[in-house]
């Protein structure tokens, strides 16, 4: 589905300390364990959501979320697309992991996987405001989550 997925990349937009179970960084900020799914339809246009709440509000991003205490990632990936979605989902490989920071004092550790639809239908729910599967040419006419657009282009998924 997603070529050269077998290898996790790893993209760090803000350098800051790592700890691998969430807590805080050296710098005293809360690490927040976060989610993502990459979802192609049989055309190969990309699942995205809308984000209705903050942070970045309005922008178009990958669908997921918090993973919650005693969640696994898998589990929280399956979770978050259905109720952002609609969609029901069979989460499979760790493509990438990147860091953003959240204002005031926290570093978002989102883990993004590759997903198959198994079910469902596309409707935005929850904390999405919009949702619609896009193709890789209309990705530059929408104003998408920082950083986004470079971090799926470096780990092959955009084409």
């Amino acid at each position: 589905m997603i070529s050269g997925s077998a290898n996790v990349k790893h993209h760090h937009l803000h350098t800051c300390a790592y700890t691998r179970h969430g807590g805080e960084d050296t710098a005293g900020r809360r690490r927040i364990p976060c989610v993502g799914a990459i979802i192609k339809d049989s055309g190969g246009r990309l699942l995205l959501i809308k984000r209705g709440h903050a942070p970045q509000a309005g922008r178009w991003s990958l669908p997921g979320g918090r993973v919650e205490p005693g969640e696994t990632d898998q589990q929280a990936v399956i979770r978050e697309i259905r109720e952002e979605t609609g969609l029901h989902i069979r989460c499979e490989q760790l493509v990438g992991s990147v860091q953003r920071n959240s204002p005031p004092d926290a570093v978002l550790e989102i883990r993004d996987y590759a997903a198959t639809v198994t079910g469902g239908s596309l409707i935005a729910g929850d904390d999405a405001a919009d949702a619609r599967w896009v193709s890789p040419a209309e990705l530059g006419s929408l104003p998408l989550t920082t950083g986004l657009a470079e971090t799926l282009a470096g780990w092959g998924v955009l084409g």
